[in-house]
């Protein structure tokens, strides 16, 4: 947007230098316009575009054109804006030291009185140092508005570390110790059915499979907090998801469709947090027998979908937990589409879209 802006201003210079000097020989024409447009890439070559728009004026100048050198100032303007100091104090001296000879050796020279040559070398000057001094000033406030946007950026970034820290002493203090209590209680309870020689129940043996999947996850949780690295669950690990639910009762099958490529990591995690909280919904609330997963690998997008056969009925409305939510936070955050709502048939889907930027 910025450099379609420049060159927008550096067409208008051109055309208002062109026709301030139509009067002048056609050279002049070309050396006016080459001169207006040169400023158009003063963001990439602020020097270079001082000795062309300098240089076109002071030719410009000796052929007799007598047009201001606008498109000079707008350089001298742009070099002291990107920190060219030096070259912009050196192409002004240039400028208003050999001007005066430029118009000298023009056509019109023997006409140019010595007055009218020195009110032109002030006034040539005032209009220097006032492009300098614009250039300059914008210069400041701009480097002070990027140090205030690094302050902002850091205060952020140091309060959203002090919170992930906040959130890990608290995810430790409380849910550590009772998920360890949790699974040592299961194991104990395995144990001393094993040593009798009876049968482990499948509700047990899922408690203490379950407890065991909580303390991974909260481990790798506060790394993430802690750390601030990136998690390491994701769609390689939805089958033994799958085979941990199975392990509960519910008759849960696994269908993947496509080629899997490597995920951007957000989706990655996202996807599997969906088919997790997918699962975990109908083990506690829909009172299902069968359940099943599809993932479906695309070019642009990956697809989710997790069916039961439950007891929810379209007829049937609820509110949606905080697990939904949070789902359709993640997803949306991803620029994704999510539908989770029960179906015609009877039970419940959820259907996840999460498009995926492949890297060439």
């Amino acid at each position: 947007m910025e450099r379609l802006r420049n060159w927008a201003i550096a067409a208008g210079i051109a055309v208002f230098q062109l026709v301030s000097g139509l009067s002048g020989p056609p050279v002049g024409w070309v050396l006016l316009v080459v001169g207006g447009l040169a400023p158009g890439a003063a963001g990439r070559a602020p020097v270079a575009v001082l000795a062309v728009t300098g240089s076109t004026a002071l030719a410009y100048s000796a052929l007799g054109v007598d047009v201001p050198a606008v498109a000079f100032l707008v350089a001298v303007y742009a070099a002291v804006r990107a920190g060219r100091w030096v070259a912009a104090v050196a192409g002004s001296v240039v400028m208003v030291a050999a001007m005066p000879v430029a118009l000298l050796v023009s056509p019109r020279g023997l006409l140019v009185s010595e007055a009218l040559m020195e009110s032109r070398d002030v006034l040539q000057l005032a209009w220097l140092v006032a492009a300098g001094a614009a250039g300059e000033a914008l210069r400041q406030a701009e480097r002070r508005a990027d140090e205030a946007e690094r302050t902002r950026e850091e205060t952020a970034r140091r309060r959203a570390d002090e919170e992930r820290l906040h959130i890990a002493r608290e995810l430790h203090d409380s849910l550590t110790h009772q998920i360890s209590v949790i699974k040592v209680q299961a194991e104990v309870a395995v144990h001393s059915a094993r040593r009798r020689g009876e049968q482990v129940p499948d509700a047990l043996a899922a408690i203490l499979e379950a407890g065991r999947e909580a303390s991974r996850e909260l481990r790798a949780t506060l790394a993430v907090l802690r750390d601030d690295r990136p998690p390491s669950y994701g769609l390689g690990h939805v089958a033994e998801l799958v085979d941990r639910v199975r392990a509960t009762g519910l008759d849960t099958t696994l269908t993947v469709a496509g080629r899997r490529d490597t995920l951007p990591v957000a989706v990655d995690r996202t996807a599997y947090r969906i088919v997790q909280e997918s699962l975990t919904n109908i083990t506690r609330h829909s009172a299902a027998g069968t359940a099943t997963v599809r993932i479906d690998y695309r070019p642009d997008a990956v697809m989710i979908r997790v069916d039961d056969d439950g007891r929810a009925t379209p007829d049937i409305t609820a509110e949606p937990g905080v697990g939904l939510l949070g789902m359709r936070e993640r997803v949306t955050a991803l620029g994704g589409r999510l539908h989770a709502a029960p179906r015609s048939e009877g039970g419940f889907t959820v259907r996840a879209e999460l498009p995926v930027e492949r890297t060439p």
